[in-house]
């Protein structure tokens, strides 16, 4: 049966001081194993998707923490280790610092989000004057 670990993940992403995370993709889901490192409302990485919002449905647990979502309506809604969840397209992530957890992501949905995010993660890490490898996030 497949699993995924982040000793087995066959993709890390890591900015230094910001976020560090594993991923991989198992049987048309993709499991991401996220660590904050600030606290931050990540609404800027969505700006150019659907309102700009994540589309995407997720599920999972968190591990330690905290962390939450704020929907189209405004309305946020938290998180807290020990809890699992289930997230509708149409929200925008807020994390906090020491925050890690486990999401389900049906991978088409992943790959569409990554689509958007990853520039504006990008220009932030820039902006911020997060040093990067050359080839961009460690993988």
């Amino acid at each position: 049966m497949p699993k995924v670990s982040k000793d087995t993940a066959s993709s890390h992403t890591g900015f230094p001081g910001y976020v560090d995370a594993y991923e991989q993709e198992i049987g048309g889901w993709t499991v991401t194993i996220e660590s904050n490192l600030i606290d931050m409302d990540q609404a800027i990485f969505f700006k150019g998707a659907l309102n700009d919002q994540c589309q995407a449905n997720h599920f999972g647990y968190v591990l330690k923490g905290k962390f939450g979502v704020r929907t189209g309506e405004g309305v946020e809604e938290f998180f807290e280790a020990g809890d699992a969840f289930i997230i509708e397209p149409g929200h925008t992530p807020i994390v906090y610092a020491g925050c890690e957890y486990v999401a389900f992501t049906p991978t088409q949905d992943a790959k569409e989000q990554a689509a958007v995010i990853m520039p504006n993660v990008m220009k932030f890490a820039q902006e911020q004057g997060i040093a990067l490898p050359a080839q961009g996030p460690s993988s």
